[in-house]
């Protein structure tokens, strides 16, 4: 199901108090007409009054607030700092491996106004070697341990089981998973037995190194959105109840320029798996490509406006490396959404 008309403002309570409109995952947002999907085929689209009986379970995932992830507010998206603890991160501010870089980018994110860090010691840029666990584990986990006790919860970015088992010991409470648990299936395991949210991510393909060669779909969004609903189902299997679960379409992980934009512009689509949604469009190539800025690390403004754009479809963990732009961004846009001013 995809709510194709979101309004929001003084309308959108219009809309709903009139019985036009339904809210969209709690509100302000509002739509009047959703288009009825069932895998990758369209069954047309209806106004939110005419909707089938039989489509009620997905409706109610869709308009109704997802559950908060990992203990944080869920009234809000929430900013997630990303700590790259690596030699040859895409966005230059790899920190080369430093530990100590690690921490101090860390605590000076979280008093920038982060909900949450993510700390990853493998870079998973197009082209990048894979990184073995023992020296993933050797760069993320002093910092992991640094900064687990400052105040807000630290996500661990890695495939691999013994990195995550190894992290959530040192202090950290989330584990973000590029591969949905398909690189190391014993990931899948220890995030369920150690009762940790996680993040499950599209990736095409399993290697970084291929992953942009000619990538192809035939809809994207349909595409990502079937796959991520396959994961979330296998994740329930194992034991790893959907309010644990964020979900991530994986904007630059096999994707064109098009197809980037066609997965935020889709992202109400996602809102059906009842799943915390996150994007992670940060500095990435794409929005060079849009804004003519070559250097990843001046693409602030473009990467503020992907997470705006993002958020006013759904997205309720926004991963950046520009934390206090996009805070003084977020505030700004739920006061003009919601026409109130945050507290």
């Amino acid at each position: 199901m995809e709510p194709l008309d979101l309004v929001t403002g003084p309308a959108a309570l219009h809309m709903v108090e009139s019985g036009v409109g339904l809210p969209f995952q709690g509100g302000p947002a509002t739509s009047s007409l959703v288009r009825l999907i069932e895998g990758r085929t369209d069954r047309g689209v209806v106004p939110v009054s005419r909707i089938p009986e039989a489509w009620r379970p997905t409706l109610a995932r869709v308009t109704t607030l997802p559950p908060a992830f990992a203990g944080l507010p869920a009234d809000r998206p929430l900013v997630m700092g990303i700590v790259n603890v690596t030699t040859d991160s895409f966005s230059g501010d790899g920190l080369a491996g430093s530990a100590e870089a690690a921490t101090a980018r860390g605590h000076a994110m979280l008093e920038a106004g982060a909900d949450l860090l993510d700390i990853g010691g493998e870079s998973t840029r197009p082209g990048a070697e894979s990184v073995p666990p023992e020296e993933e584990m050797r760069r993320v986990l002093p910092a992991v341990r640094a900064l687990a006790g400052a105040g807000a919860p630290v996500s661990i970015d890695t495939r691999n089981a013994d990195t995550a088992r190894a992290a959530l010991d040192a202090g950290a409470r989330i584990v973000n998973d590029i591969s949905a648990f398909r690189h190391d299936p014993a990931l899948m395991a220890v995030v369920a037995e150690r009762g940790a949210p996680v993040v499950l991510m599209h990736m095409l393909g399993l290697d970084p190194r291929e992953m942009q060669r000619d990538p192809r779909y035939e809809d994207a969004a349909l595409e990502v959105a079937e796959f991520l609903r396959e994961r979330v189902e296998a994740a329930e299997r194992a034991g790893i109840p959907r309010e644990r679960i964020a979900v991530d379409p994986g904007i630059g992980f096999g994707k064109t320029v098009a197809h980037n934009l066609a997965l935020v512009g889709r992202l109400p689509l996602l809102a059906g798996l009842g799943c915390r949604i996150l994007l992670g469009a940060s500095r990435k190539g794409f929005l060079g490509r849009i804004s003519g800025e070559a250097e990843a690390g001046r693409r602030a403004a473009a990467s503020v406006a992907a997470a705006l754009a993002g958020a006013s479809r759904g997205a309720s963990i926004l991963r950046v490396h520009d934390v206090a732009e996009t805070v003084q961004a977020l505030r700004v846009w739920r006061a003009c959404a919601s026409g109130e001013i945050p507290a």
